[in-house]
């Protein structure tokens, strides 16, 4: 295993970041400045470099493009203090894996990172390309999933203990939310990564043709069966079932997925051989399966095997945090597809961004970012986003908001969120504790 660099000019930090990565049983070698680090990478490689941005002769951004030019198959991460988190999403726009945060919040912020670059040392990751995304779903997030809020870094812990698990894990959320993509990490994470993800939409699929498509059915069991066919618990053999929309399965097939979660065994439509199979199962719905167990919809035994593991997704609108880093993100994406390589978010849409409801949740904020790389020259103005002008946004009374309407309504909602807590406020806001502390002067918020 090639070691891992670690560059920064704090030996504290550098030891603690050392340290953790020698207790899972890394090599580690550090650097102090970015010339010694440029020594280091021509004389051996590296699997993962993460460095610090400011160092004394230059910055991480200077790391990453020796890197980019010489070593393009290096992951990289970039170590950012407080208040920098967009030079780091820039640096992420150029190709770097990831960024972490001074302080470490966690040690589990590092390994999670440091997991993700040896599985692309290894390829593993390539596996998921097996399987396109639903249309809309944000792609490519396994294993570095945008997440700043609290709620969904506490996802994010949980996903990371039951991930390596065969437990069946049940995603309850809004449509939009990403439970597909939480589905691919776990899948990503898991032991069977290197085995199939299958996706299915319950919903999408023709009653008459659901059974057939979840089980498979053999020649001749109804017209048009002209071949054997094999279903999607077949298909999934050894690795991970996704199963969305699980709460539209009528009472028939609810009992049929009952007996195969609970021995692993099923029979083809029209067959009558057991087939086993191996198969991790993830469920997701955007209905209330307790409020459906209760009105005698959907099985209650079904829905206690289900939710072995349930995990709650807050919308977008309840996860503020989230926006900025989830905007960015997409609109790199589209600004690279669209050859704008310069487009940024201007503080204007970043402010009409927080304000909106975004009852589309992820899937909406992607979309938008999409159409705003297409209508924005060089920097996206709120003008270019879908939702511009609406009243439910960007309105308030009678009348429309300014920029300081929009900014104080911000500020205000963030530290109603933190309980009054500025440093954690001004950490959601993107801003110093300064400029809060200056603009609650400013907007009489004290």
């Amino acid at each position: 295993m090639n070691p891992i660099l670690v560059v920064d000019d704090d030996p504290g930090f550098r030891k603690l970041l050392e340290t953790i990565l020698v207790g899972e049983g890394y090599p580690v070698e550090t650097a102090a400045k970015v010339a010694e680090a440029r020594r280091m990478c021509a004389a051996k490689p590296y699997s993962l470099v993460v460095s610090d941005l400011k160092l004394p002769d230059g910055d991480g951004l200077d790391v990453q493009k020796w890197f980019a030019e010489h070593a393009p198959k290096t992951p990289f991460v970039l170590i950012t203090g407080f208040g920098t988190v967009s030079t780091a999403v820039d640096a992420m726009k150029r190709g770097a894996l990831d960024y972490l945060e001074k302080p470490l919040r966690s040690p589990d912020e590092l390994r999670r990172i440091v997991r993700r670059a040896m599985a692309l040392n290894a390829g593993s990751e390539s596996v998921l390309e097996e399987v396109e995304p639903a249309a809309g779903e944000p792609a490519g997030l396994c294993g570095a999933m945008v997440a700043r809020d609290q709620h969904m870094l506490h996802i994010l812990g949980l996903l990371q203990k039951v991930a390596p698990t065969p437990a069946t894990v049940l995603l309850l959320g809004e449509s939009g939310v990403g439970k597909e993509v939480i589905a691919r990490c776990l899948h990503a994470n898991s032991r069977r990564a290197a085995k199939p993800f299958v996706a299915v939409n319950c919903a999408a699929l023709a009653p008459s043709l659901i059974e057939s498509e979840l089980f498979g059915h053999e020649r001749g069991s109804f017209t048009g069966a002209t071949d054997r066919h094999s279903g999607v618990f077949e298909r999934a053999d050894g690795g991970t079932l996704f199963l969305d929309e699980i709460g539209e399965l009528d009472a028939a097939l609810q009992a049929k997925l009952l007996r195969v979660l609970q021995e692993r065994v099923f029979e083809r439509v029209g067959g009558g051989k057991a087939v086993e199979v191996d198969v991790r199962v993830v469920a997701a719905t955007n209905q209330d399966l307790s409020r459906a167990v209760q009105g005698g919809r959907f099985r209650a035994d079904l829905y206690f095997r289900l939710s072995t593991f349930p995990i709650e997704i807050p919308p977008l609108r309840q996860r503020p945090a989230d926006i900025d880093a989830l905007a960015e993100l997409f609109l790199g994406r589209a600004a690279r597809r669209f050859e704008k390589p310069d487009l940024r978010l201007s503080d204007e849409a970043r402010y009409a961004l927080r304000a909106h409801a975004w009852p589309g949740n992820v899937r909406e904020l992607e979309n938008a970012m999409e159409r705003a790389a297409i209508l924005a020259d060089a920097t996206v103005m709120p003008e270019h986003l879908p939702f511009a002008g609406a009243s439910t946004t960007l309105t308030q009374g009678a009348g429309p908001l300014n920029m300081r309407d929009l900014e104080r309504r911000a500020i205000d909602e963030a530290l109603q969120r933190h309980d009054g807590n500025r440093t954690h406020a001004a950490r959601e806001l993107g801003i110093s504790l300064r400029t809060l502390q200056y603009r609650l002067k400013e907007y009489g918020l004290g």
